[in-house]
């Protein structure tokens, strides 16, 4: 029966009635059986299930008020979502601005990595070491390794900073009262 194809079990709801094994699935099977033999078109039987059991029961319901939702919020989803990134992307370029490490900054944490024995410092000092080793191995060309290292050193400096309680300034810059 090519038309229970067309409707929805109501039980299982990712089935159709002809493959769905529920026996309310057999009850509307047997329904739209006795529909055709009595004469019925395939519109009048359609008219018949979603008026007993609503759109719901349609696989193609019907584009009407009340199924906009299912028929048009997937695109509003996706135009909200492709909104949601596109700010977040236009904006990342701007908190990704990066400016150069100082002198100080770069002293500071070269001194972390040296004495302080926080065991995220040492995580950082491992990190420190296993780029080095890429670098002299030649897994790294010198100007990713420097701008690897610049990354890490302002990560290394920002996590102490949040440790320690500080704000997120640069170490040469004065603390906010």
């Amino acid at each position: 029966m090519k038309l229970s194809q067309q409707f929805r079990c109501l039980v299982c709801q990712n089935e159709t009635i002809a493959d769905s094994h529920a026996d309310l699935a057999a009850d509307l099977r047997q329904q739209i059986r006795e529909q055709i033999i009595a004469g019925r078109t395939d519109a009048e039987i359609t008219t018949f299930l979603a008026d007993r059991y609503g759109d719901f029961v349609l696989y193609r319901p019907p584009v009407k008020p009340t199924t906009y939702v299912l028929w048009f919020g997937p695109f509003v989803l996706l135009a909200g979502g492709l909104y949601a990134l596109y700010g977040l992307l236009k904006r990342r370029p701007a908190s990704m601005a990066k400016r150069a490490l100082s002198a100080e900054d770069h002293r500071s944490a070269e001194n972390l990595l040296k004495f302080d024995s926080n065991p995220n410092v040492i995580v950082y000092r491992d990190q420190f070491a296993e780029m080095e080793s890429d670098f002299r191995n030649g897994v790294l060309v010198r100007k990713q390794y420097e701008r690897d290292r610049e990354d890490l050193e302002r990560r290394l400096l920002e996590d102490c900073r949040e440790i320690r309680g500080q704000t997120t300034q640069s170490p040469n810059s004065k603390k906010r009262s």
